[in-house]
């Protein structure tokens, strides 16, 4: 959608605050042109961030975007809060004329506005916190039938949603590659949308992902937002990089060292299949990149049972489970980054967050390990994750 009727949209509603919020504030307190400065600031400011050149010097343009991207934070809880606080309202007076009961209206309007602007700029200040902080780990142990043995405590280190660009920048992801490396993992996943923007704007922005260790490397599958930002340039810098991108195909990794005579059967006790699809709706971008589970398993040994699918969104999962694979893994919903918007993703996605079942395969959604737009977390906490296969009958 082009960016000029949004802008005029989050204008309309910036006005609205203005009107709803600012005679209350006027009342309530001498500092209410901290407030009407602050909606302003936001008004003008959100838009700026998703202009592919800002008509500034490259020395404030971070600086701007950075402020854009807090006022969208901050005024998607203000908008959420004056909603809710209308409803309050409307509800209060409906109740007392009802009952017959008297109701101090001004004073209502002008503690609730207060509320409104006080618990807005809270919780963005506690959403900035979350956000920025290097992610927690988050230990996950999948329970698979019949997985080999010599298989049961493979470990995976998935990232997801990284989203480098305005705000995430090389500090920022040089973080992550220390936690993840300090895991020790048989094999790192990036379950898509590593990036914001072109590969000229990022590429030293995503440079310190080629430090990331694990015995068997680091796999990528792309996202909705690499095709955004040029799929196929990206590719091609992943792999400069030494990352392996899994295009609807897959590889077949030896979990376990063979050394002198080994028999079929110990050999392929090992063996572990590792696909990955392109994004769900990559086709839209590109008809080659059609997203096919199906696909990435052609040619895939027959015996070699135990197969894991790297899909960026979840709603990939009924056709893996048809595949035939054991586990997904994946990420894309961010568990909802924030409040109102948790309550739109079970709109576009079977599964927000967690350890899911679906028919014979197990689902994991990663929550996500950096954020989309606004620095701010809460409620859906950032994740470097940890999965470990386990024997479903151990």
């Amino acid at each position: 959608m082009p960016l000029a009727p949004i802008a005029f949209l989050t204008t309309l509603l910036h006005v609205f605050l203005a009107v709803r919020l600012l005679p209350a504030l006027a009342q309530a307190t001498g500092a209410w042109p901290v407030f009407a400065l602050l909606l302003l600031l936001s008004a003008v400011t959100m838009p700026l961030p998703f202009l592919r050149r800002l008509p500034l010097p490259d020395v404030l343009r971070a600086p701007v975007r950075w402020v854009g991207l807090l006022a969208m934070g901050w005024f998607s809880s203000v908008f959420v809060l004056a909603v809710l606080r209308d409803i309050g309202l409307l509800s209060a007076w409906a109740v007392t004329r009802l009952a017959d009961l008297s109701m101090d209206r001004a004073s209502w309007e002008q503690g609730s506005a207060l509320a409104v602007m006080a618990l807005a700029t809270a919780d963005s200040l506690v959403g900035l916190f979350f956000a920025r902080r290097t992610p927690p780990v988050r230990r996950v142990e999948v329970p698979i039938a019949g997985l080999p043995a010599r298989l049961a405590g493979f470990t995976i280190a998935q990232l997801s949603d990284l989203h480098v660009g305005p705000t995430i920048r090389a500090s920022y992801i040089a973080r992550i590659v220390e936690e993840v490396n300090r895991l020790g993992a048989d094999m790192v996943a990036i379950t898509g949308d590593l990036v914001d923007g072109s590969v000229a704007e990022l590429r030293a922005h995503v440079a310190p992902l080629a430090r990331l260790r694990a015995r068997h490397g680091t796999f990528v599958v792309t996202g909705n937002h690499e095709y955004y930002a040029g799929a196929h340039a990206w590719i091609d810098e992943l792999r400069r990089l030494g990352l392996k991108v899994l295009l609807n195909e897959h590889v077949v990794l030896q979990t376990r060292s063979v050394h002198g005579a080994q028999t079929d059967e110990e050999i392929l006790d090992s063996a572990l299949l590792v696909a990955g699809v392109t994004d769900y709706t990559a086709g839209h971008f590109d008809a080659a990149h059609e997203s096919d589970p199906q696909e990435a398993l052609r040619d895939a040994p027959p015996m070699v049972a135990t197969r894991i699918l790297l899909a960026h969104q979840p709603r990939s999962a009924p056709a893996a489970a048809e595949a035939g694979f054991q586990l997904q893994l994946s990420g894309h919903t961010h568990g909802g980054q924030f409040f109102p918007w948790n309550l739109f993703v079970p709109l576009q996605q079977p599964f927000t967050a967690g350890l899911h079942r679906l028919q014979d395969m197990w689902v994991y959604v990663s929550r996500g390990t950096g954020y989309w737009g606004p620095p701010k977390r809460l409620g859906a906490p950032s994740e470097i994750t940890l999965v470990t296969l386990r024997r479903a009958d151990d």
